[in-house]
């Protein structure tokens, strides 16, 4: 405890915590997109708990696993699954929820769904930002708690004027669907089993040809996913 007090005493402590809040800042873009997105459906009253726990689970998940992240970006097929994963979630969240906009038991279900979804899509798209984050930490939790729990009111703010702007232009999801696609691309790409298999191309040409098909995949999907299920609820 004395040592972490005296740590905490030192400029270069908090100096170290501005640059974890400011990388974790940077590098979170697309999961304030993905916290919009997911929280959009919910009634007035509930989205901002929905972007609250979300994005604190996500982040206290993040600290915990700082420890094996390193090990993780190894294995092979890990970010092969997360990408598979992460554009399901995308072409996903093009699809409505139903919802009459009512408190109830099938509101609260909806806001522990969005939860999920936030908490798996952040800890996937989250990642490649740990090692960035951890590498300014040092292996020191209490500074990499602090930069992180500062970060989340900020991501939040993000999320909420995201949020306005999907209410606002409802078009603009299927942008915020592109990202995500985009970003599951880039993860896929960078799989050593996915680097591996294309050694003969050069790594950037794979990256940007992945990035396309997550963005085509998921708005194909997403497309006939929603076209499947809009008519399937105006006719019940």
């Amino acid at each position: 405890m004395q040592a972490i007090l005296a740590d905490m005493a030192q400029p270069t402590f908090w100096l170290s915590v501005l640059q974890v809040i400011w990388i974790n800042i940077l590098l979170s873009g697309d999961n304030a997109v993905v916290i919009a997105l997911a929280c959009r459906g919910l009634p007035p009253r509930q989205r901002l708990w929905g972007m609250v726990i979300g994005a604190g689970f996500a982040s206290v998940l993040l600290i915990v696993f700082t420890g094996v992240v390193a090990l993780l970006m190894t294995l092979p097929y890990l970010k092969l699954v997360g990408a598979l994963l992460l554009l399901w979630i995308a072409a996903k969240l093009l699809v409505p929820e139903e919802n009459n906009g009512e408190e109830g038991p099938e509101a609260v279900d909806n806001l522990w769904r969005a939860i999920r979804i936030v908490v798996i899509a952040d800890l996937i798209m989250s990642l490649d930002n740990v090692i960035a984050v951890a590498a300014v930490a040092k292996g020191q939790y209490v500074l990499l708690t602090l930069g992180l729990m500062v970060s989340i009111p900020m991501v939040i703010a993000g999320s909420a004027l995201i949020l306005a702007l999907l209410e606002r232009f409802p078009v603009l999801v299927w942008g915020g669907a592109a990202i995500l696609g985009w970003v599951a691309g880039d993860i896929f790409a960078s799989d050593p089993v996915v680097l591996g298999a294309f050694s003969q191309f050069s790594p950037e040409r794979v990256e940007l040809v992945a990035q396309i098909l997550g963005v085509v995949i998921v708005l194909t999907v997403g497309y006939f996913w929603r076209r499947a299920k809009v008519p399937a609820e105006s006719d019940a």
